[in-house]
């Protein structure tokens, strides 16, 4: 880095109340981690933002010399790596705030889900959250946001944001609301960072204390016995039901319960927000299905969510792939036993399908860019292992595409779901979105960010 350059960050560091870091700093390495660990961040600058004011000077500094900026919190979904760009890490900006009055709730930029949820339970309150609480409110919801317990009764996250305090392109800190600005905040809610860097969220929460859930592990071999029930059983739920299947291969963690170690398994998990007996005749065919290795199906108050799917918690090097079904039809659980079963060679840790459907297909009282609406099922894999694995899963990842696409729900995607490669390439973040709703989206892009300042993302360039 020049002298000059130097100077500038020394200006930067005077400015801002957090720290700056260089590469080559010590403390760079921590403030850029991400959690997939196939996927590092080298920023020129790393800048940890204690408020929005330092957002702002961070966000100006940026735009005095031309620079992209990249936003992370918990870097559970990195797109780019960062290159060249100001990274702001907004994982210290920590405030929280419940009105249990109003039902609503406010999250600053850096909050995981698991301190809203632990937050809002005392007050009789949930958040739509996510399967895993270790995930960022923020990112979560602009994607979207896909709940395992709530999501078929109230819909997607984002249909229940309120309020979004967004640090522009200009370094300008303002509040977006359906009345203040109503086609941005139709763009932010669904359309990812792609229009700024959100300081805080406020949501709706909802009066839910507790749930009928977790899930059930069979034996891999069982697949088709259990799978077979599965997907005429899902589709007739109440919307106060939701439901998904992960064919896993698990690794022999010491911390994993016996029968599971090193195991091969079919997961199938289950929430209902009902009586207890309710949820237990809901689920009863799926038990009758197969014997259980371990069944985890219970009453649990909210805050043990993250016990339906059991996503890692720490990071770990892996690849990912995400498709769509319009139909799992019997011949789509056959290629799914050919694809992952017990005679397959598949070195895939997981392949889930989630089913959406009931307050996922309606659309919000106040409309956004929420690309799946409609969609009955999203599909999701992921392969442990680092670059020397990387042909080996992104091959196998690829054939899963190729394998369901003939029940493939068409032009769109789950954006919380889009990995590296997919989110980089122009086309696949078109398809993501699906082309009437993406060149919207390039609309408002190039109203408030038209020099795309906001690209280390899924990009949407400015029209």
């Amino acid at each position: 880095m020049t002298e000059t350059a130097l100077l500038e960050v020394a200006e930067l560091r005077a400015t801002v109340a957090g720290p700056v870091y260089l590469p080559g700093d010590e403390g760079y390495a921590a403030e850029v981690a991400s959690n997939n660990l196939n996927n590092p961040l080298a920023p020129a600058v790393a800048v940890g933002v204690l408020s929005a004011a330092d957002v702002q000077a961070a966000v100006r500094f940026a735009a005095s010399r031309g620079l992209p900026v990249a936003v992370k919190a918990t870097a559970h979904q990195v797109t780019r790596d960062a290159e060249g760009a100001v990274l702001i890490n907004t994982s210290r900006m920590q405030g929280v705030r419940i009105d249990p009055d109003t039902r609503t709730g406010r999250a600053e930029a850096g909050v995981r889900w698991r301190t809203v949820v632990a937050e809002s339970v005392p007050h009789g309150l949930a958040p739509l959250s996510g399967s895993a609480p270790g995930v960022g409110v923020v990112g979560y919801t602009l994607g979207g946001g896909q709940g395992p317990v709530l999501g078929r009764t109230h819909g997607y996250a984002a249909d229940h944001v309120t309020r979004i305090e967004l640090v522009t392109a200009d370094g300008s800190l303002g509040a977006v609301t359906a009345d203040s600005d109503p086609g941005l905040f139709w763009a932010l809610r669904g359309g990812k960072g792609n229009f700024g860097v959100v300081t805080a969220i406020e949501f709706e929460l909802f009066p839910v204390t507790d749930f009928y859930g977790g899930g059930v592990h069979f034996a891999g071999e069982d697949l088709a016995d259990v799978l077979s029930v599965w997907r005429t059983w899902a589709p007739e739920l109440p919307e106060e039901a939701t439901t998904s299947f992960a064919v896993q291969r698990l690794p022999p963690l010491p911390d994993l319960p016996a029968p599971l170690r090193g195991a091969f398994v079919l997961h199938v998990r289950f929430a209902y927000l009902g009586a207890a007996a309710d949820g237990e005749r809901l689920f009863a065919p799926i038990r009758a299905a197969a014997p259980a290795l371990l069944d985890a199906v219970q009453t649990r108050p909210f805050t043990e969510t993250a016990l339906i799917h059991l996503d890692p918690t720490e990071p770990i090097p892996y690849y990912d792939r995400t498709t769509t079904l319009g139909e799992f039809p019997a011949e789509a659980l056959d290629a799914l036993v050919e694809f992952a079963g017990a005679a397959s060679d598949n070195p895939l840790v997981s392949v889930e399908v989630r089913a959406l459907g009931g307050a996922f297909d309606r659309e919000p009282a106040v409309p956004d860019a929420v690309s799946t609406r409609g969609i009955p099922y999203v599909m999701f894999a992921f392969g442990v292992g680092g670059p020397e694995q990387a042909g080996e899963m992104r091959g196998w990842l690829d054939r899963m595409v190729e394998t369901f696409a003939p029940w493939s729900a068409g032009d769109r995607r789950m954006v919380n779901f889009l990995s590296k490669e997919e989110a980089t390439t122009p086309g696949e973040v078109r398809l993501a979105w699906g082309p009437e709703r993406f060149d919207r989206l390039a609309g408002i892009k190039a109203r408030v960010d038209p020099g795309n300042m906001f690209r280390m993302n899924h990009n949407i360039p400015p029209a």
